[in-house]
């Protein structure tokens, strides 16, 4: 005989929209848990005997029990709005692309590889290790530089962009959750409030800063509770970057800054069209536009150069804060400016525009419309042959649907011992559950940034290190985590 535990978390206001789902058949305990109204995740276990399956359910789904969840009938809640990002691109063709404002043919990028992901992607980052790229399924690679995939992982919802904070890694998802990527398996690291519709995050020391398609953006803390929302004088966002100054937002009518502490408005600055996409470096932000510029901001305001292109653009990037701009437009086209706004050179992708972009390295990584993840040599040598028609074999990687990729799940190791690590519980503080260190040599009265996903009451946990956060009053899980026995 089978047995059925059906649980949901709904918050009001606006909050967590989630339900989890238990079921027994026989010896088989079968697992399932997402957002309200999707599909979500399933895992299975088998158990010697059907009583220790439903020992084990009801263990679990008094578990979720006590963190909130109550006992609910499938359907009477509905599925809440997902703003998916969605911007029409005109195709390479031939030997290149044409621009929309010109037409002479563009010679193709020396692309060195191409990673098919197989879906539309928005998400990337770079680093000295790897090169990540999230794609609207959800699927989310690690590839090293060259091409190889090292591991991947597969969220609930399409990735809307991937971040870092330090030794820290996040993806946003259109789930509405920020997941982190910095351990073995994907965590929850921020549930948003799904009053907020997000187009763009970002992240620093911990503090999140979201932009939706209201032309809003809120700063979230650490412990997933809203500090302020700010209403800029434009639609939409799909800019936003953070530093420890503040926070700056692009949107319909250009770009704003905010004041970490409040968000006081510190400076507006009008740009030709709609911001489309935001970078930032040490001292300038720089926002690229429906009117086919880039423009750059110093982080007092100060307007900088403008590096015009002939479409629409959809990405940008910087090198050397400004040493060298880059841009993607709506005609599958990549543009090189220098530190004046004069165009080095102009060339086709050959595989979509770039909705993201990130120098590296004399490397620009570009993921793009038709789903790819894709390497151009930047390289003095490589563009000047490439402006005269030699361009490398460009190799071709597509993800292995058959390749294992790690899921998030609330199952995590177990162990016994601490060793060098550090012990944090979980308690109810003010009727929500914190994380604080147990461990000696910690201040035990501030909360600890932990998965949402693993938080029990009363439970213990072994952390490889906790990190004051560098604005002080938290601490910062990193490395792995173990339950402790």
């Amino acid at each position: 005989m089978s047995e059925r535990y059906y649980l949901e978390l709904s918050e009001a206001g606006g909050g967590s929209h989630k339900f989890y789902e238990v079921l027994v058949d026989g010896r088989t305990m079968t697992i399932r848990y997402g957002r309200i109204g999707d599909s979500g995740q399933t895992s299975s276990k088998e158990f010697a005997t059907p009583e220790a399956a439903k020992a084990e359910a009801l263990k679990k789904a008094n578990e979720k029990r006590r963190k909130g969840y109550e006992d609910a009938v499938v359907g009477v809640r509905k599925k809440r709005s997902v703003t998916r990002r969605a911007i029409p691109s005109t195709p390479s063709g031939g030997g290149g692309s044409r621009s929309s404002r010109s037409s002479t043919p563009v010679a193709l990028a020396p692309v060195l590889w191409k990673f098919a992901t197989g879906s539309s992607a928005f998400g990337i980052f770079i680093d000295d290790d790897c090169c990540w790229v999230g794609n609207q399924d959800g699927m989310v690679y690690c590839l090293n530089h060259n091409g190889e995939v090292v591991r991947q992982y597969r969220l609930p919802e399409g990735v809307k962009c991937i971040v870092s904070d330090g030794d820290w890694l996040y993806a946003g998802c259109d789930d509405g959750n920020v997941y982190d990527l910095s351990g073995k398996v994907p965590t929850v690291a921020y549930e948003i409030d799904d009053s907020v519709d997000i187009y763009w995050l970002d992240i620093h020391d911990g503090v999140l800063a979201v932009s939706d398609n209201a032309g809003n953006v809120t700063a979230i803390n650490h412990e997933d509770e809203s500090q302020w929302t700010r209403k800029s004088a434009g639609g939409g966002g799909w800019m936003v970057r953070c530093d420890e100054i503040g926070v700056y937002h692009g949107h319909g009518q250009g770009v704003t800054m905010y004041d970490w502490e409040d968000g006081t408005m510190l400076w507006h600055r009008p740009t030709n069209g709609s911001v489309l996409f935001g970078w930032q470096e040490t001292s300038h932000v720089f926002a690229g536009t429906s009117g086919g510029t880039v423009a750059a901001f110093s982080k007092g305001g100060d307007p900088g150069v403008v590096a015009n292109c002939d479409g629409g653009v959809f990405s940008c990037a910087a090198a050397e804060d400004g040493k060298y701009i880059f841009a993607g437009d709506s005609s599958s086209t990549v543009y090189c400016f220098d530190a004046t706004g004069k165009r080095l050179w102009r060339l086709g992708s050959g595989c979509g525009s770039a909705f993201s972009m990130q120098f590296h390295k004399d490397r620009v990584y570009i993921v793009t419309t038709d789903g790819s993840l894709a390497c151009i040599d930047a390289s003095e040598e490589a563009i000047k042959a490439a402006k005269g028609g030699v361009v490398p074999t460009r190799r071709d990687i597509k993800a292995e649907a058959a390749a294992a990729s790690l899921s998030v799940t609330d199952s995590i190791g177990t162990t016994g011992e601490v060793g060098a690590g550090v012990i944090v519980e979980c308690v109810k503080v003010a009727g929500k559950l914190r994380v604080r260190a147990a461990s000696e040599g910690y201040n035990s009265s501030w909360n600890v940034q932990f998965p949402k996903n693993l938080r029990e009451e009363g439970a213990r946990f072994v952390v490889d290190e906790l990190r004051e956060a560098g604005r002080g009053g938290f601490y910062r899980a990193h490395g792995e985590i173990k339950r402790l026995l």
